[in-house]
């Protein structure tokens, strides 16, 4: 585990945009945990070798406000998916939903690896400890420091290590 976390680090904090696409539908049908996805193309452009696991961070759709998020970048064991995804929960309650705007993310911490969980319920808990977890290292002043700096940089001005 502190090898994945150590290579994890090695790349954080880690900035992305992109438009937000249709993902499995499952995040806020069967998890209660509504997610924001990637199209295949910005996922292709993270690191093929940063570790899958759960992430956190800052996100902003479109101009909009800075919020807390916790991000899956990976297969999803659970769902046996095929396809490396990542799937972004924002920490915040959205009116609507927000397919076609585009999503500015900075990773500045990492949870845990990718696991594979017995049921529904195991998984569903996992997922509320790590957004808590979020919250908590969010606080934090070295994560707060970047709150708001990518997110008023015109779009191309991206700077990952």
């Amino acid at each position: 585990m502190r090898g994945r976390c150590a290579a994890a680090m090695r790349y954080l904090p880690y900035f992305c945009r992109g438009e937000v696409v249709k993902g499995f539908g499952r995040g806020s049908r069967e998890l209660g945990v509504p997610t924001a996805n990637f199209s295949e193309q910005v996922v292709e452009s993270f690191p093929s070798d940063i570790p899958t696991g759960i992430y956190y961070g800052w996100a902003s759709v479109g101009n909009g406000d800075v919020h807390k998020m916790v991000l899956s970048i990976g297969w999803n064991p659970f769902y046996k998916n095929i396809k490396k995804s990542v799937e972004t929960h924002i920490i915040n309650t959205f009116k609507e939903d927000f397919y076609g705007e585009i999503l500015s993310i900075v990773i500045t911490g990492y949870i845990r690896s990718e696991k594979n969980f017995n049921s529904l319920e195991t998984l569903i808990s996992a997922i509320r400890e790590d957004i808590e977890e979020a919250k908590r290292q969010l606080d934090l002043p070295e994560h707060l420091k970047l709150k708001d700096n990518f997110f008023n940089l015109p779009e191309g001005k991206i700077v990952n290590h």
